[in-house]
């Protein structure tokens, strides 16, 4: 294997901006199904699906790109953390996607449509700072938005949790859509430390 003693250095933010951009197409399509299912479920699912593929690849090639590379623009544990953050926003997208798709779900509440509005606009601010990793630049504003983006998703997880436990519903539908909001909710979360892997990158490296 030929190792290249000087990095071509924008590999990696070329490749940080494409998953990054792919967290948010992924997202745009997560939207679309809560605010449509059951319409044209199965086809953004399928959507969702390719994206989720497209992010798989991404990271097969930042960690081919970190093998071929002697030295790399910041640490490379760090390269590795924030490229499966970054991966992990679209395994739960997937993931919640294909249960809404398969566990009998008729009808979304509101607060999960909600929820996947915040993993939108998560996403959204989570790209804005990635774009902004060459060179280190600050991206508090974002982050800052991003985590105030996660209180608002835990409230409406237990708001919308709690809804469905009064709400008289049968058994089978209180446990496939408490499985619902918690998918949510991983992705919430794991946006926020997509974040935090990013401004602990930033930090380290001023």
């Amino acid at each position: 294997m030929r190792f290249r003693v000087t990095p071509e250095r924008r590999e990696f933010y070329e490749y940080f901006s494409r998953a990054s951009s792919n967290a948010v197409d992924i997202s745009r399509l997560g939207k679309e199904l809560f605010d449509r299912f059951p319409q044209d479920g199965a086809e953004l699912i399928a959507r969702i699906k390719e994206h989720e593929h497209t992010g798989d690849d991404l990271t097969h090639e930042v960690v081919t790109l970190i093998n071929k590379t002697f030295v790399t623009p910041f640490d490379r544990d760090d390269i590795y953390r924030l490229a499966g953050a970054i991966d992990d926003v679209c395994d739960f997208v997937d993931e919640t996607a294909d249960n809404l798709g398969s566990w009998g779900v008729e009808e979304v509440p509101e607060d999960a449509r909600k929820m996947a509005d915040v993993i939108l606009r998560q996403a959204i601010l989570l790209d804005e700072a990635v774009q902004r990793l060459e060179g280190f630049k600050g991206s508090r504003e974002q982050l800052i938005e991003l985590r105030s983006l996660e209180d608002e998703g835990d409230r409406l997880y237990r708001n919308g949790v709690g809804a469905l436990f009064r709400s008289g519903a049968d058994p089978l539908t209180v446990i496939r859509l408490k499985d619902i909001f918690e998918g949510l909710e991983e992705a919430i979360d794991a946006c926020e430390n997509a974040a935090d892997v990013l401004e602990a990158i930033v930090v380290k490296n001023k």
